[in-house]
């Protein structure tokens, strides 16, 4: 029995999971959960035998647990992961689940998406044999006879009770569940639910629990948060299809070696995710001094990995060994990519890449991690413009980045920087070469609007907390402080310049480095309000109600993302809504900038971001981009017409 991917992932079974999952309506719901998978299949009077390989997924395990047994590979991915679109186990998974391995595991399963390998699933008891590949299909008949002629017993999943907790112990397990849940997911209802069928099928009996899991199914199948989520999936599958690029029928060149030039803040964390998906590395470093550091760096990255049980020492040696480091270019003349990580300098930068010009080979791609500085300038000295390429990486590490492309940079080089970026398990968005290319553009008007409106009177500390209750991990302030830093002037035309950046410059201040900044910060980096700021901040504070907070913040950032679509820097709407959800941390469950901005309409977000420009001026004005669709009722992902290939 093979399923699809995790969601998120991008095999094309699960996406033709969610699917058939959003055309299926019963006029009865559950009759197919109930009538079908448990009164037929479970009831019949011949066993069923599931033989598990691959990855087996949402229905297709529910389906599983309804056989009467289970044989699996050890290395089968196995897991229950529909509340990651906003939907529960709908075929009988929140009742058979909890029966097969207990609640706690159960509860993992479901509610955090964790997958389980074969050889576990067979420890919990969710899998009754384990064999090898070659094996399973045989097995699986066997014991389909065995159980048939009572060799084997005849076990109903539904039915099993050694591994349910007594009640009031199950009771417990569900209420500190659910007080976790409404801590880490405080705007979303569907894992709650989740839980409350659990508990249904617990009190009253599993077919009490199936016929309410039916209905919640349901449901939550047609939610604003359903949709928002599958939207994503959707989206993530995308980012990897690029007009022009690859529709072309290029095929990814092999990228054997990797050099990256170190110096700056991410070369460490760069060899890292490169060396673990088995990339040979040279790390290269001003100074035997720096270079120490750097493989030091990295050694401490994998040695987390070994405290987490994610690998042994014994791996973590055979990883390391694969990296290299060097204190000049004479290795780098069999390369087949470099990714150069210098600081922000153009004068550095431009050095850099016409040494690698005169080092690399002619194939080699010629790439950049540099967040701010445009592409085109950075090569303004090589002969080599068609091979350089942007490939920004996040820190702290996130699983996007970032791959930027000017007006020369080649499509091949396009098409093999992507197959690299898959391999490393990260997610691509494909961008054209302009200051702050996506994200920084994007955060740029997040931060600027947060310092105007603190000029304006408003609570600092209150946009924070409006900002996270709307569902970001942390508000602008917190993102300055400690992420970003204040050092932003890209754009001086819709620029504010705020008194609190130089304040804190004055200061010398550095969120949690020094545990100071616009907040304060204990010895477990739990942040809180600065007294001493209070004498900076007008005393005559503002009440913004939390709903123009939330506008008033994100209202410029869709604004934003909008140029960045006009400017044809991104290529869909859809992968503003990733980079914004990975990058940005922008809640999932409202389907990524532009899908939110869309939901309340293009004709909206215009009228109040007019009405705010003509008080605090044209950091507010509406862009050409989204005005001229809010005049004629458009959203503002879609495409009024096709685009034309850039030249």
């Amino acid at each position: 029995m093979h399923g699809g991917d995790q969601f998120g992932g991008h095999e094309r079974e699960a996406a033709s999971f969610i699917e058939a999952m959003h055309l299926e309506k019963e006029e009865r719901p559950g009759s197919l959960a109930v009538d079908v998978i448990t009164d037929i299949f479970e009831a019949a009077k011949k066993p069923s035998v599931a033989a598990i390989d691959g990855v087996t997924i949402g229905g297709g395990l529910e389906i599983a647990m309804a056989c009467h047994a289970r044989i699996s590979t050890p290395t089968a991915q196995i897991a229950l992961p529909e509340l990651t679109i906003g939907i529960i186990p709908g075929f009988g998974g929140t009742q058979r689940l909890p029966r097969l391995v207990g609640l706690p595991k159960a509860l993992d399963m479901m509610l955090l998406s964790e997958p389980v390998k074969g050889q576990e699933a067979y420890s919990l008891g969710l899998v009754d044999a384990i064999v090898s590949a070659d094996e399973l299909v045989n097995t699986a008949r066997q014991w389909a006879l065995d159980i048939f002629h009572s060799r084997r017993p005849w076990a109903v999943s539904l039915h099993k009770t050694n591994k349910i907790e007594p009640l009031r112990e199950a009771r417990e397990i569900l209420e500190f569940a659910r007080a976790q849940t409404k801590k880490q997911a405080p705007n979303v209802e569907h894992p709650l639910i989740c839980l409350d069928v659990i508990e249904e099928g617990l009190v009253f009996g599993p077919r009490a629990g199936l016929w309410k899991e039916a209905e919640a199914f349901q449901e939550l199948l047609y939610s604003v948060t359903s949709k928002s989520l599958v939207h994503l999936l959707f989206a993530q599958r995308g980012t990897s299809e690029v007009p022009w690029i690859t529709d072309i029928d290029l095929v990814p060149r092999r990228v054997n070696k990797v050099g990256i030039i170190g110096g700056g803040t991410m070369s460490p964390e760069i060899a890292t995710a490169l060396i673990l998906s088995n990339f040979p590395v040279t790390l290269k470093e001003e100074n035997d001094k720096f270079l120490q550091d750097g493989i030091g760096r990295v050694r401490a990255n994998l040695q987390s990995s070994v405290k987490e049980g994610k690998m042994s020492e014994k791996d973590l040696e055979n990883t390391i060994s694969t990296l290299k480091g060097v204190v000049d270019y004479e290795s780098f003349k069999d390369m087949d990519m470099v990714i150069e990580d210098a600081i922000e300098n153009v004068s550095l930068k431009q050095q850099i890449f016409a040494d690698l010009e005169k080092y690399c080979p002619p194939h080699c791609i010629l790439a950049s991690n540099t967040s701010t500085i445009d592409l085109s300038l950075i090569g303004e000295r090589t002969k080599s413009q068609d091979r350089i390429v942007g490939a920004h990486f996040f820190r702290p590490a996130q699983p996007l980045l970032e791959i930027v492309r000017t007006r020369q940079t080649s499509p091949q080089v396009v098409v093999d920087l992507l197959d690299v970026v898959e391999k490393i398990k990260k997610t691509p968005v494909v961008v054209g070469d302009c200051t702050g290319f996506v994200v920084n553009r994007m955060l740029f008007p997040y931060v600027q609007a947060a310092t105007l409106l603190v000029k304006r009177g408003a609570d600092l500390y209150q946009i924070d907390r409006a900002i996270t209750e709307f569902g970001m991990p942390m508000g602008p302030f917190r993102l300055a402080d400690d992420m970003v830093g204040f050092d932003v002037h890209n754009f001086p035309e819709r620029s504010y310049k705020s008194a609190l950046i130089p304040l804190m410059q004055e200061k010398k201040t550095a969120g949690e480095t020094t545990l100071k900044g616009l907040n304060v910060y204990d010895e477990k980096i739990e942040a809180g309000p600065d007294p001493e700021l209070e004498k900076y901040i007008d005393p005559k504070l503002v009440k913004l109600p939390e709903k123009d907070i939330v506008e008033m913040i994100f209202f410029p950032v869709v604004n934003e993302a909008c140029r960045v679509l006009d400017e044809g820097i991104a290529v869909k709407a859809a992968d503003l809504d990733i980079a914004a959800v990975i990058a940005m941390g922008f809640p999932p469950y409202r389907g990524g900038i532009m899908y939110w901005a869309d939901s309340l309409g293009s004709n909206y977000i215009c009228s109040r971001l007019e009405e705010w420009s003509e008080t605090y001026g044209d950091i507010f004005k509406p862009c050409s981009y989204l005005a001229q669709r809010a005049a004629k009722g458009i959203p503002l992902s879609s495409l009024v017409e096709e685009a034309e290939s850039p030249s």
